[in-house]
């Protein structure tokens, strides 16, 4: 399977806040360095990279002095502010050297959920590939809210690659990979060579964060990759400290974890849709729907038995089971107020219930994805 990452040409790179900030001391500008140095050679080699990196509020607490995490959000917007420039300055020298130009991209949730929002980031970050400039892309952490975050940059890694349709996305952390449980406390712990991106198992093997620096742990990594896959993109978990990693990982070196995609990509439209990471609401929906939805076919108003939360038609909006489990996701036809009055009903009641009928399914198969 590792030989298929010799083809790889759209690549995404994430790296860590441990990494970035050598666990908070301060920028690593030899890493950040050498990183550079190695993307150089990937792109003299026709491969395009995007570089997703953390740092900006960890970079930003050691200049000004703070030994842990603020919570207060305030706090943090104030040490994504005043780390984000060191940050780019550091990248934008170390590119220099190898006469690559930078872009700083930075994004929120809400520049993904909004469909031309989401298609001009598309556009911006193909071109400037295309234009053989490395974009460095961030969360926002300076305006972005609890409603509207990544969470993690892992997340935002793998929302990049399918952005951007990437083969591969690289996430370097400071571990060697995936390991069958913590090996920082089991000393029987042993590295996961390969495996599929959408086994559910390797939750089970992930740990929660490793730092007070890092956001993210491994779990968020094997969830980044599940995402990722969705696209078509194999994902190399590996560690940022292991000398030359992301050449050799292309080269189809057997370093770190590889977790690779099916062959099925998701359509356009359908992985947009599965990059929502908020929801403008969810119904809830009855065992027969439940059924229909897995053999492919649309939600109608008769199998949905509760509407949660308020929105407008065109929403993407979740479909649970009885027990509250996420089947599917979809764009909605109705409106919240609108889907409350149909639920339950045969879809030939619809317009004697709102005075029109727009379309007889809640959601068509066609404005679904399953999860």
């Amino acid at each position: 399977m590792r030989e298929h990452l010799r083809g790889a040409r759209n690549i995404v790179v994430k790296v860590g806040s441990a990494l970035v900030t050598k666990n908070g001391t301060g920028l690593d500008k030899a890493a950040m360095a050498d990183w550079a140095r190695q993307i150089a050679a990937l792109r003299a080699a026709g491969k395009q990279v995007a570089l997703v990196s953390s740092g900006a509020i960890a970079a930003g607490m050691q200049r000004l002095g703070w030994t842990k995490r603020p919570h207060e959000m305030n706090r943090l917007q104030a040490a994504a502010a005043v780390g984000q420039m060191g940050l780019v300055e550091a990248y934008e020298e170390a590119f220099s050297q190898h006469r690559l130009h930078t872009a700083q991209i930075l994004l929120t949730h809400e520049d993904l959920a909004d469909r031309e929002r989401y298609l001009n980031a598309r556009s911006t970050i193909k071109t400037l590939l295309e234009l053989g400039v490395v974009p460095i892309i961030n969360e926002n952490d300076t305006i972005v809210t609890d409603e509207i975050k990544f969470g993690d940059n892992d997340t935002l890694g793998a929302l990049v690659a399918n952005l951007i349709e990437a083969d591969l996305l690289v996430i370097l952390t400071d571990q060697q990979g995936l390991y069958t449980a913590d090996p920082r406390s089991n000393p029987d712990a042993t590295l996961v060579s390969e495996g599929h991106a959408e086994d559910r198992g390797f939750e089970a093997m992930a740990g929660g964060a490793g730092s007070g620096i890092s956001k993210g742990g491994m779990i968020t990594k094997v969830r980044a990759a599940r995402r990722a896959a969705r696209s078509g993109a194999h994902t190399c978990i590996a560690s940022g400290q292991e000398p030359d990693a992301l050449v050799r990982l292309v080269s189809a070196e057997p370093l770190g974890t590889l977790l690779y995609a099916s062959d099925t990509r998701l359509a356009a439209r359908k992985q947009w849709m599965a990059d929502h990471l908020q929801l403008a609401g969810s119904l809830i929906i009855d065992d027969g729907a439940l059924a229909a939805l897995r053999n492919g076919r649309s939600l109608l108003p008769v199998g949905v038995v509760e509407v949660r939360g308020e929105f407008e038609r065109g929403s993407v909006v979740a479909c649970l089971t009885l027990t509250g489990e996420e089947v599917a996701r979809g764009l909605v036809n109705y409106a919240s107020s609108e889907c409350r009055r149909i639920a339950r009903q045969p879809s030939h009641m619809i317009e004697q219930l709102l005075g029109y009928a727009d379309q007889p399914e809640l959601i068509h198969r066609d404005n679904m994805i399953a999860v």
